[in-house]
């Protein structure tokens, strides 16, 4: 049974009020390996610190929470005497007494000591991570990207700091030195990693950089947010509290005009990679789908084409127009529903990467520059339909968004054009007669 501490400088708030002010805590032996600290602050409520033993690594620091300084502790966590263990607290106290700091610096040392010795120990950012990317991956199909990511940017920093101890300035601290870091670039396995040259005062390099930093970090907020509500962590006041980069949403996109895609189909070698770039900019469907297409997903008779996996997971229907539909006639005419629809010359389906090469010589063949990478394509295929007028709405689910939000954001700059011929074309006229008087005063010579 743990021995109940005392303390006259530390038990109590009015002792406490007659200590200095000071960033440096006051420190009291739990027991061998485990000192509590109380950080007294002026103006307000001070803060209970854990220091344990860590053999050759010295001491290790955990911030506890607050003292019980200006507010009584939360959840009626009192102390029973006999046992020295909380009763009827919950998991989130946040304000503790002297007795609930050193009760959970106790159990902080036993959870430590638990993990050095083979245990399960207490959760980790790298626990959270894994086993919210096993079930991003069998619930999401972008799990490539998710999984590059934390391997490269979440758990080198933060894969062994305990779950329930990060803190919102831990996590900005993080979030604002990620951001810093310039873009890495593709590296030879087991060679160090490569990284572009930033250069100094280009604002769009610093705009995607923040931009990156903030998809992590959705990442990172995402499985802390699953452990929570899996009532593994008990609160998330420490990452919810740190906010993403404003302002940098992404620029304008590029996007052909219909002379410079015509130009880019028949610039197109070989011909199989010319009837892919002619999908591409039929359906506005990204390359991956286009190479799981097979024969039985396109219905003539409605003018569609099924997209069974997704980038969301989410399956859809893209909707095409008359070339589009007489292209997909001419690709399905005679063949086994079951064949994968977009083949190379050699019969085998397009995989992973193999539209890179041709597409940047049918870009040179061409003289399109800058250069543009396939993924365009979709964006030309988006842009010119905004452009038309068609309805975002309608855009949005033909590219297999929820709602129109990322279509807004994207192309919305681009509906300018359809309102101000929209507004010439269809707003009311009411034969105005000219201003004579104007007129002539117009006219008039000083």
């Amino acid at each position: 049974m743990a021995r109940r501490i005392k303390d006259a400088e530390l038990d109590s708030r009015k002792a406490r009020e007659r200590l200095k002010a000071r960033g440096k805590p006051y420190w009291r032996s739990v027991e061998r390996g485990l000192h509590i600290g109380y950080r007294r602050l002026k103006g307000r409520a001070g803060s209970w610190t854990a220091r344990h033993y860590d053999g050759d690594r010295g001491y290790a620091t955990q911030v506890l929470g607050i003292a019980d300084d200006l507010s009584d502790a939360f959840a009626g966590g009192k102390v029973d005497p006999k046992t020295c263990a909380l009763v009827a607290a919950t998991p989130a106290v946040a304000i503790l007494s002297f007795d609930q700091a050193v009760v959970k610096a106790r159990a902080r040392k036993e959870a430590r000591t638990h993990i050095a010795a083979g245990g399960s120990g207490p959760l980790t950012v790298r626990d959270v991570i894994e086993a919210y990317l096993t079930w991003y991956r069998d619930n999401r199909k972008a799990f490539a990207d998710a999984r590059r990511w934390a391997d490269a940017f979440i758990l080198p920093a933060l894969g062994d700091v305990e779950a329930d101890s990060l803190t919102t300035a831990a996590i900005r601290k993080w979030h604002e030195g990620l951001a810093a870091q310039p873009a890495r670039i593709r590296t030879a396995k087991g060679e160090p990693q490569r990284h572009r040259a930033l250069a100094a005062g280009d604002a769009d390099a610093i705009r995607r950089r923040r931009a990156t930093a903030n998809r992590v970090l959705t990442l990172l907020r995402a499985a802390l947010n699953r452990a929570w509500r899996d009532g593994l962590i008990p609160s998330d006041a420490g990452w919810r509290r740190a906010q993403p980069f404003g302002k940098v949403e992404a620029a304008r996109v590029q996007h052909l005009s219909v002379a410079e895609a015509k130009r880019l189909v028949n610039a197109c070698s070989p011909p199989e990679f010319r009837t892919l770039v002619q999908t591409a900019l039929a359906t506005g469907a990204r390359y991956g789908e286009l190479c799981r297409l097979r024969v039985a997903d396109f219905d003539g008779d409605a003018g569609t084409l099924a997209v069974h996996v997704s980038k969301s997971g989410k399956p859809r229907h893209i909707v095409l127009a008359d070339e589009g539909i007489k292209l997909f006639h001419e690709l399905t005419l005679g063949r086994s529903g079951g064949e994968i629809m977009l083949l190379r010359a050699n019969g085998t389906p397009w995989g992973k990467g193999a539209q890179g090469v041709p597409m940047l010589d049918a870009c040179k063949n061409a003289k399109i520059e800058p250069h543009v990478s396939f993924h365009i394509l979709r964006h030309t295929w988006a842009s010119l339909a905004v452009m038309a007028g068609m309805p975002l709405m309608v855009v949005a689910r033909n590219l297999g968004h929820v709602d129109t939000k990322m279509v807004e954001r994207v192309y919305g700059h681009l509906t300018q054009t359809f309102i101000v011929r929209a507004v010439r074309e269809h707003a009311p006229e009411f034969g105005f007669k000219p201003l004579r008087k104007n007129v002539r005063q117009l006219g008039a010579r000083p």
